[in-house]
């Protein structure tokens, strides 16, 4: 196959361009020049004038949990507690609880309770995700599963004047609320996921970065890679905690084939910006994971040969975090092994190079610096110089690679690659727009550099000969179009594999 008559970005410095791609089994077989006098044939797809890309990948990515949200109800942007609620009260009934996402109540009239939860939900169990994910809004009925059994380390649960939980919990104490209590049959989650994998094809995803290894996303993943073939490459986490079992069984990071492997050991050093639970170096903030006991898991990762990806969000979690990474380097670069630092938010300036100098990766979201500006700018001020600090990561020297933390943000990588470039998704001026990237530089880290932290980096994440055919057609050139008509490219069609998985040719 020949795309033909258009402009292939290859991600490639020695051959930036191209204005047409062979396409040989699942393989780029060559980037070669244009032939607009040939004919449209089966083997030639006439591109006219559009642009061809590698496939995306998104880096951070709750796939599986994702996909069922898009079944619940959905609160992003309700302005008030009785906004939520209103959506709440006509959302459908499925199965035995009410499920949401999306929450955030700064600048609510009145705070999240189970009391006003349960005026519209009545004695159905109900648990709301709030956008974070890190804090869980429970009804009466919800909370009555528990009984008194709410407290655990790390976990904040919200009490009232007279000691009652308001219905709110927030960390360690709602994960261990979802896993006790919130269940979902792995036959929902596998119809989800699907139903998932289908609109990340249309968005341009060919790869994702999953970090519902918690919930056995492997198995949802491997159900439907047995059933009829995955059209999404996943590079799978794990939890950290369980190093010594896999370490026992002998299971390593990179088992698996080219649809689905096992990657990477995921800990967490914090909580977020949302629940007011980052760990901050004025002491505030929930610390789940101190220094020293990462270094442990680090040790433990590298001697059975998993990297490790580690949640830091406030400026102490991040400075502890490469502390560790400092203190167990000897023992995991002589490895190869790629760590990261998952989201990065909030630096102090003299932590910022320490990425570079340890060999550490940022795996950031663009899409969350104008997401979370006002609450940055609320809750961290002073502090948001180093904040969302894209620009200066790579400048630096930083590897850094993009995701979109879904369904904390919408996994839709045009949007994360405007987001970077732009700092804004409003008609309000760029935030701290020192920080913003080139439509390059964004590319990069939504394409290359995912691939390089899976270890794929000679097989994916550039339309080069030998490459897997994952690729993009888009309606224009990102890098050509000026950054205000950003929004105006598409994704048309995508191939992974060689095979079109969204929207094949030919097109009008």
């Amino acid at each position: 196959m020949i795309l033909d008559n258009g402009v292939v970005r290859t991600m490639d410095p020695s051959l930036p361009t191209a204005g047409a791609l062979a396409i040989a089994g699942d393989r780029i077989a060559g980037a070669v020049g244009t032939h607009e006098h040939a004919l449209p044939t089966p083997e030639r797809v006439d591109l006219r004038g559009r642009c061809v890309i590698p496939g995306l990948a998104d880096a951070h990515v709750h796939f599986p949990t994702w996909s069922l949200a898009r079944r619940d109800v959905r609160l992003e942007g309700a302005a008030s507690r009785a906004e939520a609620l209103e959506r709440v009260r006509l959302h459908p009934r499925r199965g035995s609880w009410v499920r949401g996402t999306g929450w955030r109540d700064a600048g609510w009239e009145a705070p999240p309770t189970r009391e006003a939860l349960d005026a519209v939900t009545g004695e159905t169990p109900a648990a709301l995700w709030a956008k974070d994910y890190h804090s869980l809004w429970l009804n009466t009925a919800a909370l009555a599963l528990a009984g008194d059994d709410l407290e655990v380390p790390a976990g904040v649960v919200e009490r009232d004047g007279a000691g009652r939980p308001t219905g709110v919990l927030r960390e360690e104490a709602a994960w261990r609320f979802r896993e006790r209590f919130v269940t979902v049959a792995e036959e929902e989650w596998v119809e989800a996921t699907r139903a998932g994998i289908r609109v990340a094809n249309a968005r341009g995803v060919a790869a994702v970065h999953d970090k519902d290894g918690w919930l056995g996303a492997a198995s949802i993943f491997g159900r439907i890679h047995e059933r009829e073939g995955l059209t999404l490459r996943v590079w799978q986490s794990l939890p950290a905690d369980r190093v010594e079992a896999l370490a026992e069984l002998q299971v390593r990071s990179r088992i698996g084939d080219d649809f689905l492997r096992l990657g990477y050991l995921k800990a967490f050093m914090d909580g977020t910006l949302g629940s007011g639970t980052a760990w901050l170096l004025d002491g505030s903030g929930v610390r789940i994971t101190s220094a020293e006991e990462l270094a442990e898991l680090v040790r433990a990762g590298a001697r059975a040969g998993w990297p490790v990806a580690v949640h830091a969000i406030g400026d102490a979690a991040n400075r502890a975090a490469l502390d560790a990474f400092a203190a167990t380097r000897a023992e995991w670069q002589p490895l190869g092994l790629r760590q990261r630092v998952e989201h990065a938010q909030c630096l102090d300036p003299a932590d910022l190079p320490r990425f570079a100098e340890l060999g550490v990766a940022c795996s950031v979201q663009f899409s969350h610096a104008p997401s979370d500006r006002d609450l940055a700018d609320r809750l961290w001020a002073g502090r948001t110089d180093g904040a969302y600090a894209f620009r200066s990561l790579l400048d630096s020297g930083a590897v850094v690679a993009n995701g979109s933390d879904a369904p904390v943000e919408e996994l839709d990588p045009l949007a994360g690659i405007r987001a970077g470039v732009l700092r804004t998704v409003d008609d309000r001026p760029a935030w701290h727009p020192e920080q913003a990237l080139t439509v390059e530089q964004a590319l990069v880290a939504s394409t290359v550099t995912p691939a390089w932290l899976a270890g794929d980096e000679r097989r994916r994440g550039k339309l080069l000969p030998g490459f897997l055919a994952d690729l993009v057609v888009l309606s224009r050139d990102p890098v050509a179009c000026p950054p205000d008509e950003l929004e105006s490219v598409d994704v048309v069609a995508t191939m992974v594999g060689g095979r079109w998985v969204h929207n094949p040719p030919p097109w009008d």
